[in-house]
């Protein structure tokens, strides 16, 4: 049987001998999620403030702790500059300081962006994240983050450099899950870090309990279930888990938590999806350390690239998708923004535009757009999510055109083919009684809403 053990050790580098590879003006491509390099970032941040290392460029997707070194050792930015795809809390705090600059990207473009000749300009010379241990067969597994992985370290112009981390789980195709050690420039084993776990998510509050009540009487048995990111969706799936819906199926960005207590009570079969019969399909996963013990070579479950999970037209070849997602505010005309808070980045577009729109094209499909209808700012004083024109410097994230279904504690609207004044009057319904007034004035004085307008649309 042919072995891979002298190619290993060939390809094998101390992490100072990798840092020095790095070149001024280089853009390096920090894997994704609990995938990014850790002692890797460690050596490279000893080298900021290098006269001969300057301009060096280095993006993530969905920052993970610990805190990059490179960021931490570079405040002023001497040598390398920080940037995101996806805002995540670590991001979100680097960014109000001026270290971490955001790259809007609709998530099913990702793996595209990432090997589309017309973008060679943006791809990384450099990639570098954390994988598996090469297995039997020469292969090094990206765990859980498959997402656009391959495709930048594939396309990357330079380098492609593996982080060997012992903990990493090893998750299973899928598609694109692998850098075969033939591809790869040099390896690194690291320290065995411990990968990045989130805490389980703590009590629903009642608003998120009934908004959850109203999505679960829209979920037929067979449905295809994608649950974004946040406590909404796990605590959609919990309900799931305990309800007596049947032969569910999975196809998300995101694998979370509350898939593996479906699975427990016997949910999720994917005996009816329309292709990967019997297998969820997931591009990353962040959960806690019994999620990823699950997904640790499961052939249930597969890890495949974000284009394939993603893409609206595959999505929508699957019948009965469900698309669960958070939103940050709304405005009368129903345009939504999910990622900015005016102009303070939050999170990302990621995928939530992509079920939006595979939902809906999906038969019998329905894409959701949960939130509260009202937040406390830091001086505990309540703001309406619902407004009359969104935050100003606020990003729409989805269209008003593609909105389907929005639901707060006060209700569920299907939003298809209203008209300006029935959008109004629908999302003036979905918001919290103290603020209705106001809002209908708001209306009026834009001319969307008036009381004598008796259509159904």
């Amino acid at each position: 049987m042919r072995t891979y053990h002298e190619e290993y050790k060939r390809k094998l580098i101390s992490l100072e001998e990798a840092a020095q590879l790095i070149q001024s003006n280089d853009i390096i491509d920090y894997g994704m999620f609990p995938t990014k390099p850790v002692d890797f970032d460690i050596a490279l941040s000893k080298r900021a403030g290098d006269p001969n290392l300057t301009n060096v460029a280095i993006r993530g997707t969905g920052g993970v702790l610990p805190i990059p070194e490179v960021v931490k050792n570079d405040p002023e930015q001497k040598s390398f500059q920080y940037f995101s795809w996806f805002f995540t809390a670590l991001d979100r705090k680097m960014g109000e300081y001026g270290l971490a600059t955001h790259l809007p990207a609709n998530y099913h473009e990702a793996n595209l962006m990432a090997t589309d000749t017309s973008l060679a300009h943006i791809w990384p010379t450099v990639w570098v994240a954390q994988t598996t241990p090469m297995d039997k067969n020469g292969c090094f597994n990206f765990g859980l983050g498959c997402s656009h992985n391959r495709g930048l370290a594939v396309n990357s112009k330079r380098l492609a450099i593996v982080e060997v981390n012992q903990n990493m789980p090893r998750c299973l195709g899928g598609n694109d899950e692998y850098m075969h050690i033939s591809e790869i420039d040099y390896i690194v084993e690291g320290s065995n870090t411990p990968i990045f776990t989130i805490p389980a998510a703590g009590a629903p509050t009642p608003e998120e309990t009934k908004i959850a009540e109203y999505i679960m009487a829209e979920i037929p048995n067979g449905a295809c279930v994608q649950l974004g990111i946040g406590a909404m969706p796990n605590l959609l799936g919990n309900m799931i888990a305990d309800s007596d819906l049947k032969d569910l199926g999975v196809q998300s960005e995101m694998f979370c938590d509350a898939y593996v207590a479906m699975y427990d009570k016997g949910k999720i079969t994917n005996a009816k999806k329309s292709y990967d019969t019997n297998k969820s399909t997931y591009a990353f996963c962040l959960g806690t350390q019994d999620t990823y013990d699950f997904l640790d070579d499961n052939p249930l479950c597969g890890a495949c690239n974000v284009n394939y999970t993603n893409n609206p037209t595959n999505i929508a070849m699957h019948d009965n998708v469900i698309g669960i997602n958070n939103i940050l505010e709304i405005d009368l005309l129903s345009q939504v923004c999910s990622e900015t808070s005016g102009l303070r980045q939050i999170s990302g577009t990621g995928g939530q535009l992509d079920f939006i729109i595979g939902a809906f094209h999906s038969k019998g499909g329905k894409g959701f757009l949960a939130f509260s209808s009202t937040f406390k700012d830091k001086e505990g004083k309540v703001h309406s999510r619902v407004r009359p024109m969104l935050t100003p410097g606020a990003v729409v994230t989805v269209p008003r055109t593609t909105v389907h279904y929005l639901v707060t504690e006060y209700g569920i609207a299907n939003m298809k083919g209203l008209s300006t004044w029935g959008r109004a009057e629908a999302v003036i319904g979905l918001a919290h009684p103290d603020f209705r007034d106001e809002l209908i004035k708001d209306a009026k004085e834009m001319k969307l809403w008036s009381r004598t307008n008796k259509t159904p649309f």
